[in-house]
């Protein structure tokens, strides 16, 4: 199962919020390319990074970030947040993304994200699928939706996706334990590469995921608050 370590970015600045509430933003580290160092200096490999201000602006913002990240570190990076336009989609790849993460979207513009999922691969386009109490949000998790979390992801594979990161949104920055019984739902979709987020809190819950068959684990918050050191996710590797 891969690793990979979460930045989230608002204001140029490494945060984290709990439950995507941007009210109970908290400031981590000045410099995110100071902590995309340590990331990679640990012997870690992958990077998801979020442009929390794009997510709140429908627009991406801090490709400078990225693009900083990228050229002076050799992390793999997955991004997103923001990401609504095929100029957006571009710069995100421009500026030295792997993979993009695309939630927005897929929930309203599914003919653009097929597109896109078209023209840049199933390999390169991640769906992100959030919820909150099994119902698909959006905006930065500002918009809810009415669609069940299964069925989107489940007809969005059906259609080519390959590789989704859900996160239960309730979850998020609580470090009480991921959704593990969502998961081993949304695991019951043949061939889906899932990625679980939110809510992991030990190494205990990594190696449940792992367990259960998730392709990745994305750890944030008990990574800045001291939980889990990096050097003890990289023998997870």
């Amino acid at each position: 199962m891969r690793i990979i370590v979460a930045i989230d970015i608002m204001g140029g600045k490494c945060v984290r919020l709990t439950k995507g509430d941007f009210s109970t933003k908290k400031i981590y580290n000045e410099d995110p390319l100071e902590v995309a160092r340590q990331i990679e200096e640990s012997g870690l490999e992958y990077l998801h990074l979020v442009d929390l201000d794009g997510a709140r602006n429908k627009k991406v913002t801090n490709y400078r970030i990225l693009e900083k990240i990228a050229r002076n570190t050799s992390l793999k990076i997955d991004f997103g947040g923001g990401i609504r336009t095929d100029e957006d989609l571009k710069v995100s790849f421009g500026n030295g993304a792997r993979q993009v993460t695309c939630g927005s979207v897929a929930v309203t513009n599914p003919p653009l994200f097929l597109e896109w999922l078209d023209k840049w691969g199933a390999e390169r386009i991640i769906l992100g699928a959030d919820a909150r109490e099994r119902r698909v949000s959006a905006g930065g998790w500002l918009e809810d939706s009415d669609i069940e979390i299964t069925s989107f992801i489940r007809d969005y594979h059906s259609k080519g996706v390959l590789y989704t990161i859900c996160t239960d949104i309730q979850k998020d920055g609580m470090l009480d334990g991921p959704s593990i019984n969502l998961y081993k739902e949304i695991l019951g979709i043949r061939g889906l590469n899932l990625i679980a987020s939110g809510g992991i809190s030990s190494i205990e819950d990594i190696n449940e995921l792992n367990k259960i068959g998730c392709e990745g684990a994305i750890i944030g918050k008990a990574v800045y608050e001291g939980r889990i050191t990096l050097k003890e996710l990289c023998r997870l590797c």
